[in-house]
């Protein structure tokens, strides 16, 4: 049985809210795919998490690269789960994966700004309520902070 958080966006955009995300994923241990629509977008996170921090940066590689087994954080386009991640992110309209058990969280981020985005989580959030999975859904403040919902 996996954990799925579906985190509403509202007051800030993925770039500003992912990578935090990520460090908490990092901090606690686990490994992390995040999915993306598509190589495009995969090479903009890429971009992003080197750069989001003048402090720091988040490790991390491409499903591609030869040493994407061994990153803590890798980026991927599909269903695969190259560095045996415990935690995925499903961004840009990725589907929740067949395989969703397999994973001790799943963290569905999507657009409240985005009509389609919104409806896509609804739609997401009906079909696993019903499955054996525990779900809760998080929705940002006017202060953008995070506020469990259901």
């Amino acid at each position: 049985m996996a954990e799925i958080l579906f985190y509403h966006l509202q007051r800030q955009n993925l770039d500003a809210v992912l990578p935090g995300l990520l460090e908490r994923s990092l901090a606690r241990g686990w490994r992390a795919a995040v999915q993306t629509s598509g190589p495009e977008r995969a090479a903009a996170i890429d971009d992003l998490l080197w750069t989001y921090s003048d402090e720091s940066f988040l490790p991390h590689g491409l499903e591609s690269e030869p040493s994407a087994a061994a990153e803590p954080i890798v980026l991927t386009t599909g269903e695969a789960n190259p560095n045996g991640a415990q935690v995925r992110f499903l961004v840009d309209g990725a589907a929740i994966p067949p395989d969703a058990a397999a994973y001790q969280r799943l963290v569905l981020i999507f657009d409240g700004r985005d009509d389609e985005a919104v409806a896509a989580a609804r739609v997401a959030w009906k079909n696993l309520r019903g499955q054996d999975h525990q779900t809760s859904y998080w929705q940002q403040s006017d202060e953008g902070r995070w506020e469990k919902k259901a």
